[in-house]
């Protein structure tokens, strides 16, 4: 008995560990079992709680164009499109002054008269002296034509006479010595009239040409006697009066060109931009509601370096005269159609920092977008790039919204 219950209390020591690691094994799947129940519940209440979330509702406006400022101007200065000093070419007194300072003159128009009485008489000087170089040519002519006749006659006879000559010297009636003397005279008539043809009347003609020209002179030197406008405009200045005496080289009246007028206004780099490529623009004086357009003539594509802007030039026509230097103008760089732009909400905008983003509708999905924006006025800010003309853009509700959640049109 005593050594049967050795063995069976050494059989029980020995089944303790055993029975210890079968329980742990148990524990540990049992466990094991209450998580895995656990993660399925979580995992289906989740998905039961996004089932059951209320989709949000939202209010949508259609992304249009609207005016985000009115048409931008630039001042601009008026000028006259030419401006001449009228100079005196000859000294004299003043005879008459036939225009008036402020008075609209016409090119051509003679403003003042010198007194040309010298002028005349050097003109009627120079035209007797053409008129005796005239009569000189004619009468050379004559003679040069009666001298060639009679040298032709005197070289035919010579001809004659040395043929004649030559015949009898061949025949032996003559000697060489007066063979040699009949060849002499015959070629001494021959270059008499060879220069005589050369020469003809050029010393004459030339001076008819010189007598020509003298009186041509002197038709330009009395003109300059009548003092006459170069330009059409208005005589801005007249400083003479008659009986005065002038100088060569005296301004004696300003013109200004006013038809038509010049419009002149520096643009910095941006305003410049906006006028490249067009032809025209508009303009108006302030406190008139009369528009007028101004041709396009120079806009400068170098910047100027001391006033940093780029000069433009319009030219207009100015018939009334309505414009006159010194005026100031508003030049229209834009037109109120090219203010249309794309714009939204400012209240549609979510900020994030330094970012901008709204929320557009893509289907029954918010789709968020990051926005570029541009000018601003009032409710609205103009959208340079992130969204399209048309698109539904969500204004009510999107700072609630995540990137692609589901929503619904508020009714």
């Amino acid at each position: 008995m005593h050594v049967a219950s050795q063995t069976g209390k050494g059989a029980r020591g020995r089944s303790r560990p055993l029975r210890t690691l079968l329980l742990l094994t148990v524990g540990a799947m049992i466990m094991a079992g209450c998580s895995a129940d656990n993660s399925a519940q979580g995992t289906q209440g989740t998905v039961a709680a996004e089932q059951l979330a209320p989709v949000k509702s939202v209010k949508v406006a259609e992304i249009e164009k609207v005016q985000i400022s009115e048409p931008r101007e630039q001042v601009g200065d008026v000028l006259a499109s030419a401006k001449v000093s009228v100079v005196a070419k000859t000294t004299g007194d003043v005879r008459e002054v036939l225009k008036a300072r402020g008075q609209q003159v016409a090119p051509g128009d003679v403003i003042i008269v010198l007194d040309d009485t010298d002028a005349l008489l050097q003109q009627r000087q120079a035209q007797l002296s053409y008129q005796s170089a005239l009569q000189s040519l004619e009468s050379g002519r004559k003679q040069w034509q009666h001298n060639v006749t009679k040298l032709e006659q005197a070289l035919s006879q010579a001809t004659k006479n040395y043929n004649k000559m030559r015949n009898d010297y061949d025949a032996g009636l003559v000697d060489k010595a007066a063979l040699d003397q009949a060849e002499n005279a015959w070629k001494n008539a021959k270059d008499e009239l060879e220069m005589l043809k050369e020469n003809s009347v050029e010393g004459l003609e030339l001076q008819v040409r010189s007598s020509e020209l003298a009186l041509e002179l002197s038709d330009r030197a009395l003109a300059n006697y009548r003092i006459a406008a170069p330009i059409g405009g208005v005589l801005t200045q007249l400083n003479v009066e008659p009986g005065m005496t002038v100088g060569a080289g005296t301004v004696v009246s300003e013109i200004q060109q006013m038809d038509p007028i010049k419009i002149r206004a520096l643009l910095t780099a941006q305003s410049a931009d906006l006028v490249r490529g067009k032809t025209e623009l508009q303009f108006y004086v302030p406190g008139n509601d009369r528009m007028y357009v101004g041709q396009i003539t120079y806009l400068a594509d170098v910047i100027d370096t001391q006033t940093n802007t780029y000069e433009l030039n319009l030219s207009v026509a100015n018939g009334d005269l309505s414009l006159k230097p010194g005026m100031k103008v508003q030049i229209r760089l834009t037109e109120a159609e090219e203010e249309l732009v794309v714009a939204v909400p400012t209240l549609s905008i979510v900020r994030e920092g330094a970012d901008h983003y709204v929320f557009v509708l893509n289907g029954n999905r918010a789709e968020k977008r990051k926005i570029e924006l541009g000018r601003l006025n009032g409710l609205n800010q103009e959208v340079l790039d992130g969204v399209r003309l048309g698109e539904q853009l969500i204004v009510s509700g999107q700072h609630q919204l995540v990137d692609g959640e589901q929503v619904e049109i508020a009714k």
